[in-house]
Parts: C-alpha cells; structure tokens; sequence
C-alpha cells in the first residue's frame, strides 16, 4: 500500500487497507463491477488523510497492496494511481465528518433506478433503509473530475445515506468502510426489488413507517452489519481463496 503511514499508525492504515480490499471484492460479487471503474475508499475517524483503490484496478482484483493515500484536501499532493474521482471523496471527507467510507461505483440497478424519477419505497427491507435517506444528484453525468462537482455531490447528499448520481450510479457512504461497502450492497438490492414491483405491472405495497423504523434498529443495527460484512468477507475468500491470507478486517 502506498503510503501506509501517512496516518495514524502503519497497522492501523493496512487494517484499512486489507477492509479496503475485501470491500471491492464484496462489491464485485453483488455485481458492481464496470472495468477498473468505481471506487471504495476508508479513513480512521477525525483524520484528514484517507485510502482508496486506486485507479488501475477493478473491484474483482483489488488487493491491500493495491490501495492508496490521499489527503481530504485539494491542494494536496496526489499520488499518480489515485483515480480520477478523487475531488468525490474528498469532498464527501470534507462535508461529512462522520463519514468514514465511500463506495462509489456504477452497479447497474442503481444506475437505472437513478435515471427515473421513483423515490425509494420500503418494498423490501434494504429499501427501508434508504427510505427518505437518499439523495439525488442531477446537474451532470460526467465523471466527477473537479471539487466543484464533488462538493455539489456532498450537498445532495447532505446528512443522508447515499445520493443517486442521475445517469452514472450512486455513492454510498457509512460510519466505518464496512458500513459502507454493506449498504451499497443494500442499495442496489433495493433498487433491483423495487424495479421488479414497478415491472410487474400490478400496484404494490410497502412497509409501514413503524416497521421502517423497527427494521433499522435491528436488521441494520451495527451488530448487524458486523455480522454482513463477515459473511460476506467469508464469501469473498471462498471465492477467491487468496482473500483468506489477508489479514481479518
């Protein structure tokens, strides 16, 4: 990993790292892979400094080794393999200061659910988590290349969960990159469900506001997104044996 120690401790930086990777591969089971395009990236709380995939590799290959430093700000030095959507996360670090994971990537049911105009209905669990928790990005589809953008994203994102980027995907964020990698996994099941319910052609129901909010406190509790991401890191190493050698995230 480049730049292991550019903060806090070098262990707790290759943590990140190792969480980083297992990440990626999470997301390249649930279907997020586009190429060597999208983004998962971690931070230890209250730092500046920050660690991504970087830019060269693909959710399915991505390793610790394969991670990189950056700074939250933009005046920052920038290492050669950061990918280009760094001034996304910046901007998010900047804004959200209990954000500590990103995952940015063009999974396709969110990618489509983001180019219709459906707010997200709790039709199934995963949606009652993002019910009036996701915000909606529509000024550009472009990769996301300046701070400008990046800071636009991160006010339609404001205090939520994640933002739809019309068009281009969506950006999920959480208190920890396990959170994060979790929820974005979520998202695109809710997104996939709801468009199944819109396809069927009959007219469907949703969960209550009682048991939305009954669902977040214990289906996606933080015990519970413990146990996901374990059970997903267990897959990843099932699929990808090389994964079990890493150390645990």
């Amino acid at each position: 990993m480049s730049a292991s120690s550019a903060a806090g401790s070098p262990r707790a930086a290759g943590r990140l790292a190792v969480q980083i990777a297992l990440g990626a591969r999470m997301l390249s089971i649930d279907g997020h892979d586009d190429f060597n395009q999208g983004q998962i990236s971690a931070r230890l709380p209250g730092s500046d400094t920050f660690y991504i995939k970087n830019a060269l590799c693909g959710f399915d290959e991505a390793t610790p080794d394969q991670v990189v430093a950056a700074s939250v700000h933009a005046d920052s030095p920038v290492d050669p393999l950061a990918p280009p959507e760094l001034p996304l996360h910046q901007a998010v670090y900047r804004a959200r200061p209990d954000v500590n994971g990103i995952v940015h990537s063009h999974a396709p049911h969110t990618l489509v659910f983001g180019a219709t105009d459906l707010p997200v209905r709790p039709v199934s669990h995963e949606g009652a988590h993002f019910t009036d928790r996701l915000g909606l990005f529509t000024d550009t589809s472009n990769t996301v290349l300046d701070q400008e953008t990046g800071e636009a994203i991160a006010k339609a994102l404001d205090e939520g969960e994640g933002v739809l980027l019309r068009n281009h995907g969506g950006v999920v964020v959480g208190k920890s990159v396990r959170h994060a990698a979790v929820f974005a996994q979520v998202l695109e099941r809710a997104c996939r469900l709801q468009l199944l319910a819109e396809q069927s052609g009959q007219s469907y129901h949703w969960s209550t506001e009682t048991d939305v909010r009954l669902k977040r406190d214990f289906i996606y509790a933080d015990l519970s997104v413990r146990s996901y991401w374990d059970y997903a890191a267990r897959r990843v190493a099932r699929v990808w044996p090389e994964a079990a050698d890493w150390r645990s995230g």
